[in-house]
């Protein structure tokens, strides 16, 4: 079973590349973003590092060199390259990076004959940590795209068709609960331990922000309005001079995966980040809800609560930090995502380009207040 999974995961992570051009292999459009080809080479990177160096006796480790430029940000493994620099990497070909990825999938195939319940858990994070860069590999493309004059297209079919409907006030009484992952299951570390949290009454919105309740934000000067703001958020806007969402183009259109496109004014506005969100939340007389506030809700309303999942991840109020009684596990495993528990913000859900398998409703995604490339949105609370 874990062998199928293997093969469907990495498999995608290929398919992804399919309609892109050699050049397109390359690209990276800002610091925070990453090549494709890198991409495929971290992945399997780390199946070659955590997985098959220290378990496959056969195996060969790749070349140190290749470490050096397809590690992230593991500091116990060593060095690496630059990540502002990734996009100077023209090589290895991708070539040789597809022949690595066939030659490790092979190791692992073997590993996973008899594998130990240690070996079954390192796939198994590994292949979350694929899917986690799958996502990733479609949010930096479009950054890179949407910075050409020619503006091409990965693909006519990657665009978001979903619109929003009426907006209702969905109650929830407060009170101790408890939030964190529960039972069986793979989960991230940071998504435990489960504990008690107290929360007072609140409401939550049925849906999700859309595009022409943003715009008219933007029409009563959302972006010329100071005391909307923070003051780190207003520095920004006006440095990076800000007018609306990231993608937007001129008054009825926006760039996407599909290329430019009629914006759709009851589509759920995106590609927002926390100190725009936060704005318009206090423009509203609302505000953004609790990573806590989110996941109660999502318990007691289910289905009412729309588009919870498989659309945008939506900003919380909440800093990412570590939950009471957090420990991350020992070696550079556990730098996966302890070592970012500051300077970040928790959104909740998942996006229309997440994988399956990772919408949980104690999911936490994190980045920092000023990014805007992800596939963000916004639900208001009150």
């Amino acid at each position: 079973m874990l062998v199928d999974t293997l093969l469907t995961v990495r498999h995608r992570s290929e398919a992804l590349i399919a309609p892109l051009e050699p050049e397109d292999l390359m690209l990276q459009g800002m610091a925070d973003a990453s090549p494709p080809k890198w991409h495929l080479g971290h992945t399997t990177w780390f199946f070659d590092t955590f997985v098959l160096q220290p378990n496959a006796e056969a195996h060969q480790a790749c070349n140190p060199l290749w470490s050096y430029q397809f590690n992230s940000y593991y500091e116990v493994v060593g060095a690496r390259h630059p990540r502002p620099q990734r996009g100077l990497l023209s090589r290895p070909a991708i070539r040789d990076v597809l022949a690595w990825r066939q030659r490790v999938d092979e190791g692992l195939e073997g590993l996973l004959k008899s594998p130990t319940s240690e070996i079954t858990g390192l796939v198994e994070l590994g292949l979350h940590h694929e899917q986690q860069h799958q996502e990733l590999l479609l949010m930096d493309l479009l950054d890179g795209f949407h910075r050409q004059p020619l503006e091409p297209a990965y693909n006519p079919d990657a665009e978001l068709t979903i619109q929003v409907g009426p907006e209702q006030w969905l109650p929830c009484a407060g009170g101790l609960t408890e939030i964190g992952h529960a039972g069986e299951g793979f989960h991230f570390d940071n998504e435990t331990p489960r504990h008690r949290v107290w929360l007072e009454p609140f409401e939550l919105s049925s849906t999700l922000v859309s595009n022409a309740a943003y715009a008219a934000f933007i029409a009563d000067g959302g972006y010329q309005r100071p005391e909307l703001w923070m003051s780190e958020g207003w520095t920004v806007v006006n440095q990076q001079h800000w007018q609306a969402p990231r993608y937007w183009r001129g008054a009825n259109e926006e760039f996407t995966l599909a290329g430019r496109r009629s914006r759709d004014p009851q589509a759920p506005v995106r590609h927002l980040s926390w100190f725009e969100a936060d704005a318009y939340a206090r423009w509203c007389g609302a505000r953004l809800p609790s990573e806590a506030e989110w996941e109660h809700a999502c318990g007691v309303h289910g289905d009412a609560l729309q588009h919870a999942h498989r659309v945008l991840w939506q900003w919380t109020s909440s800093a990412y930090s570590p939950y009471p009684g957090f420990r991350p596990v020992a070696g550079a495993i556990g730098e996966y995502n302890g070592k970012f528990m500051s300077s970040q913000m928790v959104l909740r859900g998942s996006s229309w380009l997440t994988p399956m398998g990772h919408q949980r409703n104690s999911y936490r995604n994190f980045f920092p207040p000023a990014s805007r490339w992800m596939a963000s949105g916004l639900r208001l609370a009150r």
